[in-house]
């Protein structure tokens, strides 16, 4: 008997409709998969007739031939299991009735029946809705992250003999319902603080327009100035995610699995890899495209603390993603891409010995060694940060200074930048000054003859680029949406060159 059931395979962060077909006929006894499958998925033959086995019943000396269409994509991983378990058992009439139009199936089988949670659950649901899917049959370790979505009644599974159950209508499952307020509400608290950081106002103040405008924002300076403890401070003042931010981040940390216990992911990342990653790891890869660091750190920041440690090449890779804001992956007969909205913040000594410039320790390197080790970082990289700052030691002083400012104060600041923003590029489909093409900085930084003189001063000075000119203009529309104000000034402009120390 033929019996057609429907699932999903993901690539990327597309959604596949995959329809299973399993033909049980006469003849000599196999158990076929055709239509283009990975390894994993012929080896899914094993698991599924062993869980149907384990289930109590018997599979007879036939002829199963299952194909995958349609059979011009290679498909992988385990998500498919169920299907081919329902095919199976809907072509040997052990399921009766079936709503098949609008059902999928996703779902990976242990050998005794059970069902495991599998990753990209929340793309995959969403990409369902899009197709007109009304109703996804997954396992029960997953419903409450395909509950997130609307218009999709999701239907949580144990084992395959409560699937069988459910589908004869011999019983009842209930749509698991889930309060989105509520899981905005229950964040946990930073115990961290930016009131933990003594001096240090004017790269405080640097990074908060980093984080009300999205901006790349490299410190340097010498060890123990205080750089990556401020780094690690830098979420707690982020800007509040949206609900459509918070989807596109938990989307793809639903695929790479990093979702455990959570349902929707509130906060924005942030990605501190060492500084030993290779490239694939950075911006992602492998033999089935999955997403790397910069893919993970969307919508939030990407920390590379000890910038100079890293080799150059993978330094050089990130050129195109903070430029282009997405990951193409391309393997042997498949082509994915992943966002990359990211910002970078960044840390780095200026010399081997760390402690060039430095008022506390004298410098021992030659000239020579410091700009061999500078050279790491190319122009056109240190072009794309936005701010470039030096961080000084504190003197012994400040340390027990008391009146510093919270970082809630700081992220109401911040709060209201980004909403001035998403306000204002509502049509334009992006959330920040630092997402803001050619044209649109003609449309929203305007800026007065003599203020333009004094940028056209500076580069002309400087012989620096295109791109510099349009960071300086971006970090000042930023500057100039946290002073209230809605044209860019003057003392806005000559605020965001004095954050270009590299440039001089």
């Amino acid at each position: 008997m033929l019996s057609f059931v429907k699932s999903m395979y993901l690539q990327g962060l597309d959604g596949i409709l995959i329809n299973v077909e399993v033909d049980i006929s006469s003849g000599m006894p196999c158990f076929e998969i055709v239509g283009l499958p990975d390894t994993n998925i012929k080896e899914s033959k094993e698991r599924v007739r062993t869980a149907i086995k384990n289930c109590g019943i018997e599979l007879l000396s036939r002829k199963y031939i299952i194909n995958l269409s349609p059979a011009n994509i290679r498909k992988a991983g385990a998500s498919l299991d169920l299907a081919i378990a329902v095919g199976i058992l809907k072509s040997m009439e052990i399921i009766h009735q079936i709503l098949l139009e609008d059902t999928i199936f996703i779902g990976e089988l242990s050998l005794n029946g059970r069902l495991n949670k599998i990753n990209g659950v929340l793309p995959i649901c969403i990409e369902a809705k899009k197709k007109g899917i009304k109703r996804i049959i997954l396992p029960k370790e997953n419903v409450q992250e395909a509950s997130i979505i609307d218009g999709v009644v999701a239907i949580g599974i144990s084992n395959l003999k409560e699937l069988i159950e459910y589908l004869n209508k011999k019983k009842e499952i209930k749509k698991e319902e889930i309060n989105i307020q509520d899981v905005f509400e229950n964040v946990e608290e930073n115990i961290i603080d930016y009131s933990d950081v003594k001096g240090h106002e004017i790269v405080k103040r640097a990074l908060e327009i980093a984080a009300a405008g999205g901006h790349n924002c490299l410190m340097f300076g010498s060890p123990g100035s205080g750089k990556t403890m401020m780094a690690k401070r830098f979420p707690t003042i982020l800007p509040d995610l949206s609900f459509e931010e918070s989807l596109e981040i938990t989307k793809i940390h639903s695929i790479a699995g990093n979702l455990k216990n959570q349902t929707l992911i509130t906060q924005r990342p942030f990605r501190a890899p060492h500084h030993t990653i290779s490239e694939r790891a950075l911006i992602g890869g492998g033999r089935i495209p999955k997403p790397g660091e910069v893919s993970l750190a969307h919508l939030g920041v990407l920390f590379l603390d000890e910038l100079l440690e890293f080799n150059k090449s993978t330094l050089e890779v990130l050129r195109i993603p903070m430029e282009d804001k997405v990951v193409n992956i391309t393997r042997v007969g498949i082509s994915v891409s992943y966002p990359c909205n990211f910002m970078i913040i960044a840390s780095m000594n200026p010399c081997p010995c760390g402690y060039y410039g430095s008022k506390i320790k004298e410098c021992v390197c030659s000239e020579k060694q410091r700009l061999n080790y500078r050279s790491k970082l190319s122009g056109p990289m240190i072009d794309r940060f936005d701010l470039q700052i030096q961080v000084n030691s504190v003197e012994y002083t400040k340390l027990r200074d008391r009146k510093t400012e919270k970082s809630k104060d700081i992220k109401e600041r911040v709060n209201y930048a980004r909403k001035l923003q998403l306000d204002r590029y509502k049509d334009d489909l992006i959330y920040s000054n630092a997402e803001l093409t050619a044209n649109m900085i003609e449309k929203y930084c305007e800026i007065e003859d003599k203020t333009f003189k004094v940028i056209e001063e500076y580069l002309q000075k400087l012989k620096l680029s295109n791109r510099a000119y349009s960071k300086i203009l971006k970090v000042a529309r930023t500057i100039a949406d946290l002073d209230k104000e809605n044209n860019i000034k003057l003392n806005h402009v000559l605020e965001a060159i004095q954050y270009r120390i590299l440039d001089r």
